[in-house]
């Protein structure tokens, strides 16, 4: 049977779980009817809409960066459906996956839940087992649904679906990892044409540097996951991936020359004096002042840089990441995001279905798109949006090599992860040799135990396409 899936690894307990959205920090808030109370608080709103004879369905989000948008078009859905439905929104940005749990077992449920940012820490497994979502087949080949949000497409196996069971259909993506650069500086090192090789963009960051006197430096990092900004993007489009899907395996062979290479930069003198142990939005504002030249990062830069830390003092670019030779051998990996599960306990399903309907409608996500809050995942979305009101996040769109992984299986591993450690050893704390060996060792025990335990299941595509890894045939196996 072929299945697929996303490559983000699935946390194995559920109290340790945390869905995290596009935007951090505070507590509950219920909006829609613009209320400020508990997550399991009751609203005046809900309480004289049922009065009414309405049928008040309630909807969390860990979303917050959107609200000025989701408000207004609940708003206008409230006053005007013609279904007796009103939508109560509340906004939950801590331990949302916990909550969830815990509502679910207090009788405090929503009726649905939204889930973003590829759903990084939020174990569907763990909630479907539970059945505490409800499966929505039945209900997504709804043909207008079908239209806008392409779902027969959208199904990946551990991610939006378990054993064929379907939970949540993305709207929306975020995009792989970019070079985003400032220009003057790039030219004024002698620059003319974006690297596509990663020598080439440690020899640009060392003549920037050389050019900056002190001043400008060629890149900068960050104490928050920097491999992930855009180190681990090189390292797909290069073929590098830390599982052998064909051997159902971790291997970690192939990073050695991306951690060598980028250590470079660091005996290079091009990395920002500190920049390793600042924080992601301390070095935003450090590249919207000019202080260096090349910073990696996903598609939610075009709205850091157009609004949160804008960028006026010079022209910035958009490049995909480089390779090692310049030739792209593997996907980049994207995050589908902005869904909405059904809870299994809501008493007003049909209602429920009616609002889920409504996020993923044409006229909703236009002007969600539009408003550059996330690029389109469907190609009818793609086609309806008007690009040119998207802003700099037209510069990341989709790439013909951008894709998902199959979900690779969630060890439970002595020590540091292997983010971490890679990027210890590309900081030169440690040979490249020993932290891929450590990382094999480690990781591999791992999965032997918790196959051998019955805790997860060995994941293998004896036909894996690297540039296409959704296409093979996925076995689980209890070995």
């Amino acid at each position: 049977m072929k299945k697929r899936a996303l490559s983000f690894m699935i946390a194995g307990v559920l109290a340790a779980a945390a869905l995290t959205g596009c935007s951090g920090g505070g507590a509950a808030e219920t909006t829609g009817a613009q209320n400020q109370t508990g997550a399991a608080g009751e609203s005046k709103e809900g309480t004289k809409a049922a009065s009414a004879g309405e049928t008040v369905i309630k909807v969390w989000t860990n979303d917050r960066h959107d609200s000025e948008y989701v408000d207004q078009k609940i708003s206008e859905f409230n006053e005007s459906n013609d279904k007796g439905i009103k939508i109560e929104m509340t906004v939950v940005t801590d331990d949302y996956a916990n909550m969830l749990s815990m509502a679910y077992s207090s009788g405090t449920a929503p009726d649905i839940a939204g889930i973003s940012a590829g759903q990084s820490g939020f174990d569907l497994k763990t909630f479907a087992d539970a059945a505490i979502l409800e499966p929505i087949n039945d209900k997504i080949a709804d043909s207008e649904y079908e239209k806008v949000t392409e779902a027969s497409k959208l199904q990946y196996e551990g991610i939006n679906m378990i054993n064929g069971n379907v939970y949540w259909i993305p709207t929306g993506m975020r995009s792989g990892v970019r070079m985003e650069y400032n220009k003057d500086l790039v030219e004024a090192a002698g620059i003319t044409e974006f690297p596509d090789t990663l020598d080439g963009v440690i020899e640009l960051a060392k003549k920037v540097t050389d050019n900056g006197g002190g001043k400008n430096y060629g890149i900068a990092f960050t104490s928050s996951v920097p491999f992930i900004r855009w180190i681990e993007g090189t390292s797909e489009t290069s073929g590098i991936y830390r599982y052998d899907y064909k051997k159902g395996e971790f291997n970690f062979d192939g990073y050695k020359p991306v951690i060598e290479k980028t250590n470079q930069l660091f005996k290079d003198n091009s990395v920002l004096p500190g920049s390793v142990s600042q924080g992601v939005d301390a070095m935003r504002a450090q590249f919207a002042e000019g202080a260096f030249a090349l910073w990696g990062n996903a598609s939610q830069e075009a709205g850091v840089f157009t609004d949160q830390f804008p960028v006026t003092k010079f022209d910035w670019g958009v490049s995909t990441v480089p390779t090692l030779d310049g030739e792209v051998k593997g996907a980049l990996t994207i995050q589908p995001q902005k869904g909405y599960m059904m809870l299994s306990s809501s008493k007003n399903k049909d209602a429920a279905w009616e609002v889920i309907k409504f996020f993923s409608s044409e006229d909703f996500l236009k002007g969600y798109l539009e408003g550059g809050y996330c690029l389109p995942i469907s190609s009818h979305m793609s086609g309806v949006i008007d690009s040119s009101k998207t802003g700099r996040l037209a510069d990341f769109k989709l790439q013909d090599y951008e894709s998902v992984y199959p979900a690779v299986p969630a060890v439970a591993i002595q020590g540091d992860d292997y983010v971490a450690t890679l990027w210890n050893a590309m900081l030169g704390n440690v040979s490249a040799d020993d932290a891929i060996a450590d990382l094999n060792k480690r990781y591999n025990e791992a999965l032997d135990n918790d196959v051998s335990m019955g805790k997860i299941k060995r994941l293998v595509i004896k036909d894996f396409d690297p540039m296409h890894p959704n296409a093979g045939t996925i076995e689980y196996l209890d070995k």
